[in-house]
């Protein structure tokens, strides 16, 4: 049944942006539209920081009273913690986030990052699975046979970047459904090329855990993972995958998946980060994709 008392609002998934790689919108665009067709909203519209249709001119579209704004953020950290919530006034004299704002006749929500999710573990595990499953050569090896790789961006201009891939290797560790799981990152150590060291089995899963399929994903990380350059670029612009799974490095059995931004699941993620700024769910729940009931 749909949920009435959302009928009144709009989801506003508002990304990072880049003119360098038109993939890099795709993941919010994608996820606009699948949430669009659930019928339960006034309206769900994309909004870039960097790009068009850019955020400060898309919020006035937003005519319904409550409007939940929904950073598509891997992490908590400089942009969806600083600069955003300053331009949006959501930062008090503190520099404290307030994640509720009345302007008007309309009640502003700025939820939490979708990376920040405790729900953020299922889309791990599931990129994991899939990847394996689509490409089983010689065969699907057994996950506690398998090491887990979570590649990230990271940052030393922010500690909190790297926290919500730390959170989840920790989590995924004491499920003990892996070998060992580890976190890589590109712009702080452990370095992704420092994966095959890290990982105690032949068989190793990475996962980007970045928002979508942009360059750093598609080039970057399978070059770090010892792709040559050239090819790599060849494979791109004949929109082939970078990485061809599984690949043997280092002795090691590699499989590459996509990006967790790009997972069905993050549009039940959305959901559920509009249920907790709505009141719905506690933050400190860990609320599994239970998504609204269609």
């Amino acid at each position: 049944m749909i949920q009435t008392h959302y009928q009144d609002s709009t989801i506003i998934i508002l990304g990072h942006g880049t003119t360098q790689s038109e993939s890099s919108s795709t993941t919010v665009l994608e996820h606009a539209a699948s949430l669009r067709k659930l019928g339960q909203f006034t309206g769900v519209l994309p909004a870039f920081w960097k790009q068009e249709p850019f955020f400060e001119n898309v919020i006035k579209e937003a005519k319904s009273s409550r409007v939940f704004i929904v950073p598509f953020f891997i992490s908590e950290g400089y942009f969806s913690d600083s600069v955003i919530p300053k331009a949006l006034g959501f930062l008090d004299e503190s520099g404290t986030i307030t994640r509720q704002l009345r302007i008007g006749a309309q009640t502003l929500f700025y939820t939490r990052p979708v990376g920040a999710h405790p729900a953020m573990t299922e889309v791990i595990l599931s990129r994991a699975r899939e990847v394996v499953k689509q490409f089983p050569f010689p065969a699907c090896p057994k996950p506690s046979e398998t090491s887990l790789v979570i590649a990230g961006h990271g940052t030393k201009q922010n500690s909190r970047s790297r926290e919500a891939i730390d959170f989840q290797v920790s989590r995924i560790s004491t499920q003990r459904i892996f070998a060992d799981v580890h976190a890589v990152f590109l712009e702080e150590p452990p370095g992704i090329s420092e994966s095959y060291a890290l990982a105690s089995s032949r068989h190793v899963v990475v996962v980007p855990f970045f928002a979508s399929d942009g360059l750093h994903v598609t080039e970057d990380i399978p070059v770090l993972l010892g792709e040559a350059g050239p090819v790599v670029k060849r494979r791109l612009a004949a929109g082939l995958p970078t990485w061809r799974n599984p690949t043997e490095k280092q002795g090691k059995l590699v499989w590459y998946s996509r990006s967790v931004g790009a997972a069905a699941l993050m549009t039940n993620v959305i959901l559920e980060l509009v249920r907790e700024a709505g009141g719905e769910v506690s933050a400190e729940s860990g609320a599994g994709l239970g998504g609204f009931p269609a």
